[in-house]
């Protein structure tokens, strides 16, 4: 019995000590995370009774089960009566049923994001699961979870939560937020993925939601200066409801911007995002997805369809050495993968056969794949709060560092601007320009449907303004300064100086700071003499500070600081020199065209003078080819803008803008002459033309590139390739000749006003009547119609005999006229009254042969 008794006694000590020792290591390994952490978590995203909310809906689901994300997930779905009477989708998730409110009921505004912040506020009314709940994870319905998103493992505490960064949402820095929370210095640029307490969102969610309701009334302040948003249309209300709203009850976020990525962007090293958000498109090569493209699919439904396959890694490797780059390839075909696996799974759910076999569904079943997107965990650099360190960076002397560079282009989605992307892009990662470089693509919504140049370069998507939202105003410049805007506040870069270019230059040498001596508060630009605008009444009226109107263009380098503070105000004042047409004349603006189409380069200038920058103006940057070079000076960046030739052959861009160069298999532009051909005599005129067969050989060596990189077949065994194209007639291969263009003068050698016009470098862009009709008019004074003196004197001959066969003619007809009459007068009355009668000039109804009656008599 004592025996029994001590080992009943042990037993609970062995128990008690246990479960001491089990509880002291979940506390300590709280206390390691710096606060005590209940594990009750659930998570949250919204959608409407759409087909294209529904294939969202199944990714995020699929992927919220593979990636192992702790506690219930709930789908708000909100929809009208109607909509549900048609809806299929109610199994994809458990699901919260929300009244729409995309129609307000009570303004009648149809604004469809308001359904976020109402839905959570139905759910916290509403669902019991609201009641046992710690922690909440706020979702979109476009996202990919990669691995367990743990509030507290992220850093989130009661009062403090954490969010990923949206830096355009700029109206948290000015009059906005002062208009619409007592706080605005609580104010934070956040959205995406949001984890926090559920204290803090009972508190935050009515007011989320009445914040959203009450900026989207406010539409004074829609304006791009006030939100960020270039359509000016109130779309992100809701994005500024939420900051609001926090504000208002006194939520300060912690910002994480390593935790998110959106396919096509290039992770940081170090860092293994958990969460893929894919609101943009995004491509592997010559393949693309883009879910604006699928709108209404209906592909939870068909069976055996999924979205077209991505490259697979093994293929993806090979394309790619750079590591960093290839991490970021990988992700986008992981991003596409997962969502195919997802359907694959719903299909079978659906009751779909068992599709047949192919080696894409063999890798989506295969250990490869499942080891590929094992959950990922957060990695010690991923927990980093907002912490953007400079990286430096050896260039030439490797005992010095010196400040990033990312450079930048802006284009549009046409096939003119391809061919200008891969000479760029070539260009760049042949002269040794150090850090990265991005292209800032404008396009509408139906161009990126249609458009193949995808994969030509490392690519930020920008909504197009070329027809400005607002006015209606049909004017491509404006995208430069929009899309820098844009890429500003979508992008986190860590370069400390950025270098901004065209898209018709062809890099030499690199263009650095440290080298062209650019600073805070001065950037450096090449000179624009042409923009008198600066000199006189025009910079009075668009600037408070006219005396500090550079006249520059063409290439920049700026500060990040100065180009964070300065880029919106460029749109602005770009807009508004646009709209100034009663300025637009030659006499203010310098543009011979008078049609404000140098509008944006003004608008750049007179923004420069308005924040005071002082720019280094270098003449030792850029050179457009055909200019006589200055001795001895290495000049870094070609601008082909304007037309330039050597000896019989030319080149200009603007003829070749409807041209599909870079997608058709060998294409090029006529060669330049061989420069052991060049006539020496003249030094000057020497160096010009070698510098001139330079770009174009550039230009042809990258289009050669692209065609290797794109897997076109032998050259050799093909005939050569030729454009239907009346200007120019074809695309050459070496034997083939555009026709001779009238000549032009001498760049050196040219009147201020021609100058002009020719350093504008947009002609391209004007109004092609202009360009065709001046074409015109040059070649008739060029080659005026002759005529032999043969074909005159035979032409005369005919004229003559013409005129005597009339004469003739008339003669006789009027003597058979006169005759005819007088032997009428011999005849009797009652033959004049016969005739008058059977000449009556109608036709004999009775008779067959219905002649006149008189013809009968005769």
């Amino acid at each position: 019995m004592t025996m029994s008794k001590f080992l009943s006694l042990l037993t609970m000590v062995v128990v008690v000590g246990l479960s001491m020792s089990g509880v002291r290591a979940q506390i300590s390994g709280q206390e390691a995370a710096g606060r005590t952490a209940p594990f009750r978590i659930h998570t949250l995203f919204s959608v409407e009774c759409q087909n294209y909310f529904d294939w969202q809906t199944v990714g995020l689901m699929h992927s919220y089960r593979k990636a192992q994300q702790p506690g219930p997930i709930t789908r708000l779905l909100s929809c009208t009566e109607e909509e549900k009477k048609k809806y299929r989708g109610m199994e994809l998730a458990p699901t919260l049923e929300v009244p729409s409110m995309s129609r307000h009921p009570k303004t009648g505004d149809w604004y469809p994001a308001i359904n976020k912040p109402a839905g959570i506020v139905h759910w916290l009314k509403h669902s019991k699961d609201a009641e046992n709940v710690d922690w909440v994870v706020i979702l979109d319905a476009d996202m990919i979870i990669r691995g367990p998103i743990v509030p507290w493992e992220l850093g989130a505490e009661k009062g403090r939560p954490v969010s990923a960064y949206y830096g355009y949402l700029i109206g948290c820095d000015n009059l906005l937020a002062k208009l619409h929370t007592k706080h605005p210095e609580l104010c934070d640029k956040v959205g995406g993925l949001l984890a926090m307490h559920i204290d803090d969102l009972r508190a935050l969610a009515p007011m989320w939601l009445s914040k959203t309701e009450e900026v989207r009334d406010d539409k004074a302040h829609w304006a791009t200066n006030y939100t960020g948003d270039i359509y000016g249309t109130g779309w992100i209300s809701e994005m500024y409801g939420y900051s609001f709203g926090a504000a208002e009850v006194g939520l300060h976020h912690k910002i994480n911007d390593n935790l998110m990525i959106y396919p096509g962007y290039v992770p940081r090293e170090g860092i293994e995002p958990i969460l893929m958000h894919y609101g943009l498109p995004f491509s592997v090569g010559n393949w693309s997805f883009s879910k604006l493209e699928h709108h209404e699919d209906n592909v939870v439904y068909d069976c055996d369809r999924l979205f077209p396959e991505p490259p697979y890694p093994r293929e993806v490797k090979e394309m790619e050495a750079d590591l960093n780059k290839q991490r970021a390839l990988l992700l986008n075909i992981e991003c596409i993968n997962t969502m195919n696996e997802g359907l694959l799974i719903q299909h079978a759910a659906n009751g779909c056969p068992k599709p047949k076999w192919s080696k894409y569904m063999s890798f989506l079943k295969s250990k490869t794949f499942a080891d590929l997107t094992r959950p990922k965990q957060l990695t010690p650099q991923s927990r980093k709060m907002m912490e953007v360190s400079v990286q430096k960076q050896e260039v030439d002397d490797p005992g010095k560092t010196y400040p990033k560079i990312h450079t930048l282009f802006s284009t549009e989605c046409s096939s003119y601007f391809d061919w200008q992307t891969v000479g760029l892009v070539h260009s760049f990662h042949s002269s040794g320009q150090p850090g990265d470089i991005t292209r800032l693509l404008s396009c509408t919504e139906e161009d990126l449907k249609e458009y193949k140049g995808h994969d030509l370069a490392p690519t930020h998507y920008v909504p197009s303004m070329s027809r400005h939202p607002l006015t209606g105003d049909w004017y491509p410049a404006i995208n430069k300064p929009a899309a820098v805007v844009h890429w500003i506040n979508h992008v986190k870069t860590d370069a400390e100086y950025v270098v901004i270019l065209d898209a018709d230059m062809i890099m030499r040498g690199p263009v650095t700071p440290w080298e062209f001596n650019a600073a805070k508060g001065h950037p450096v630009s090449t000179p624009y003499d042409y923009l008198i605008g600066c000199d006189n009444e025009l910079a009075k009226l668009h600037t408070r500070h006219p005396e500090a109107c550079d006249k520059v263009g063409g290439v920049i380098i700026m500060h990040i600081r100065d180009l964070k503070r300065f880029a919106l105000l460029w749109l602005h004042k770009t807009e508004e020199v646009r709209a100034d047409m009663a300025h637009w004349s030659k006499y203010f603006t310098g543009d011979i065209y008078e049609a404000g189409w140098i509008s944006e380069m003004y608008g750049y200038s007179f923004a420069a003078a308005e924040m005071n920058l002082r720019h280094v103006i270098s003449n030792e940057i850029l050179i457009y080819p055909g200019y006589v070079p200055i001795p001895n000076v290495n000049y870094r960046v070609f601008h082909y803008g304007l037309e330039f030739r050597v000896g019989n052959w030319s080149f200009d861009k603007a003829k070749w803008r409807h041209n599909d160069i870079v997608n058709k298999c060998w294409v090029k532009f006529p060669d330049p002459p061989d420069p052991s051909t060049l006539d020496r005599s003249n030094e000057e005129s020497f160096q010009r033309d070698l510098l001139s067969i330079e770009c174009a050989n550039s230009l042809n060596e990258a289009l050669r590139l692209n065609h290797e990189r794109k897997k076109c077949p032998d050259p050799n065994s093909l005939s050569p390739p030729a454009l239907k194209s009346p200007d120019p007639p074809s695309l050459s291969t070496p034997e083939l000749k555009t026709p001779d263009p009238p000549s032009l003068p001498e760049p050196d050698t040219t009147t201020n006003e021609i100058k002009a016009s020719r350093k504008v470098g947009k002609i391209d862009e004007i109004d092609a009547s202009i360009h065709n009709a001046e074409t015109k008019n040059e070649t008739r004074e060029l080659s005026p119609p002759v005529e032999s003196n043969q074909t005159f004197t035979s032409m005369r001959f005919w004229i003559i005999g013409l005129w005597a066969f009339s004469i003739i003619g008339f003669v006789v007809v009027m003597s058979m006229m006169i005759f005819r009459r007088k032997g009428q007068k011999k005849r009797g009355k009652g033959f004049k009254t016969k005739r008058r009668t059977s000449y009556s000039g109608f036709w004999d109804t009775s008779g067959n042969d219905r002649h006149p009656r008189n013809a009968e008599m005769l």
